[in-house]
């Protein structure tokens, strides 16, 4: 038995309404995420030289790890190279926005930084930036969620979030896991 023009022209006003919903919703949700939760895509594009990156500016060895800006925010710099995260451990204060920025001098990484909504590429020639407030204290495993070569399963830090009275940074505003 064939189906008539009107069941046919039926099932597709069906199918258009489920559609038309399912579209809906998604685009509710994305708008929710966005402004409710803060839960935006990246909008900062800064370039640096993977080259040059340890030699000159924002991620030599000595400005890397976390520090208290002079206008009081506090900002975590790590690079992330083949196989290892430099420095492997940062310590942050809870209930305070914290800035983490990440560049790489080799090959893409991933940051995930496990409890937190901290979850980031790391392209070459680019740097990550991701806000985020710690909620809980204690030592978040960091590990690359992208594999990078052979020693990519070794390659993991920690942020340990310490409560604010805990968080002592010293005279020039660097704070470190290991009290220096």
């Amino acid at each position: 038995m064939a189906a008539s023009e009107e069941d046919v022209l039926r099932t597709e006003i069906r199918w258009s309404f489920v559609v038309f919903a399912a579209t809906a919703l998604i685009l509710i949700s994305i708008l929710y995420a966005g402004l409710v939760h803060g839960i935006n895509p990246p909008s900062n594009i800064e370039t640096v030289d993977p080259k040059t990156l340890h030699l000159s500016g924002e991620f030599t060895e000595g400005n890397l790890g976390t520090r208290v800006e002079a206008d009081g925010g506090v900002t975590v710099r790590v690079v992330t190279t083949q196989f290892a995260f430099v420095p492997q451990c940062v310590v942050v204060p809870t209930d305070r926005k914290v800035t983490l920025r990440f560049a790489s001098p080799d090959v893409i990484h991933g940051v995930l930084v496990a409890g937190t909504n901290v979850n980031t590429m790391v392209i070459p020639g680019y740097v990550s930036q991701v806000h985020t407030t710690f909620k809980t204290t204690g030592d978040l495993l960091t590990p690359c969620h992208e594999f990078c070569g052979l020693g990519h399963s070794q390659m993991w830090a920690i942020v340990r979030a310490v409560a604010p009275a805990d968080f002592k940074p010293d005279a020039q505003g660097r704070a470190a896991c290991d009290g220096r």
